[in-house]
């Protein structure tokens, strides 16, 4: 008697599961070409915006107005930080060389630190959370609405009309809130050191000229122009790339701030490891 055979079916054999380790790999792999994407799209959008930087139309009036933006309406925090920042710094700086007897060195030692470190570096983290985050959301709604689309059919280039000022604004206009910020911090260092601890106003200002020479004050401008382009750039790239609506468009302003800040800080170490 033959044996009844097994009815044939077309299903392929199931695969066994993937194993922990390979979902692992398979996730950084992701991040990594996520990664590399966004790289390559900022690059990209750098480069189109410094091609269009002699291309006419030279866009004067938008620069002029996105330097307003950027420039002068930041101006009310870069100057309340700076003031309070070189008044709060010169405070703890007093404490502690007081315990050396060495207080004199407070006025050089805040100048110094104000001009290479936390002049530029506040500032462009206060200008790449008040402008860059929005011009971020104007460049990602411009997106989500179709604004963007209409300028490719009306023949008008859209870098050259939104990301070239933007970008060329921020990289004029960030070392000149550096350079008030600086101002403003000796201000309130001095403030607080001469009129609250009764430092040696002479003695506070010798050390703040010897200390401080032409190359911490450049040193500091150079890496203010730095963050400005890393804030133009991808405040720029995170809005032209928006896409999912209104929800997409937060997203975009928040990753913008985040993006810029963290850039910011890594370039700032690599940038004062690189110079003396």
């Amino acid at each position: 008697m033959a044996k009844a055979s097994r009815p044939a079916t077309d299903a392929p054999p199931e695969r066994p599961p993937a194993s922990l380790i390979t979902r692992s790999i398979e996730g950084i792999g992701r991040r990594v070409l996520s990664g590399l994407e966004d790289l390559g799209r900022v690059t990209h959008i750098l480069a189109l915006a410094l091609a269009n930087l002699f291309v006419r139309p030279v866009r004067v009036r938008e620069t002029l107005r996105m330097m307003e933006f950027v420039g002068v309406q930041s101006l009310p925090i870069i100057l309340l930080t700076s003031a309070f920042t070189g008044a709060v710094f010169t405070l703890q700086s007093y404490r502690a060389f007081a315990m050396f007897g060495a207080q004199a060195m407070v006025g050089g030692t805040v100048g110094v630190a104000l001009t290479r470190e936390l002049g530029p570096t506040l500032t462009g983290l206060l200008v790449a959370g008040r402008a860059g985050s929005a011009m971020a959301a104007e460049i990602g709604a411009m997106r989500v609405s179709e604004q963007i689309d209409a300028l490719d059919a009306m023949a008008v280039d859209p870098i050259n009309y939104l990301v070239k000022p933007r970008i060329v604004a921020s990289v004029l206009v960030v070392p000149m809130l550096t350079a008030l910020f600086d101002f403003v911090g000796c201000l309130g260092s001095y403030a607080i050191g001469v009129g609250v601890l009764r430092l040696s106003r002479p003695e506070f200002m010798v050390r703040l000229r010897d200390w401080v020479d032409w190359d911490d004050i450049w040193t500091g401008l150079f890496k203010a122009l730095v963050f400005g382009l890393i804030i133009g750039t991808v405040a720029c790239y995170k809005g032209f790339y928006t896409t999912g609506g209104a929800r997409g468009v937060g997203l975009a302003t928040t990753s913008s701030v985040v993006v810029s800040s963290v850039a910011i800080l890594i370039s700032n170490f690599f940038i004062a490891y690189a110079l003396p």
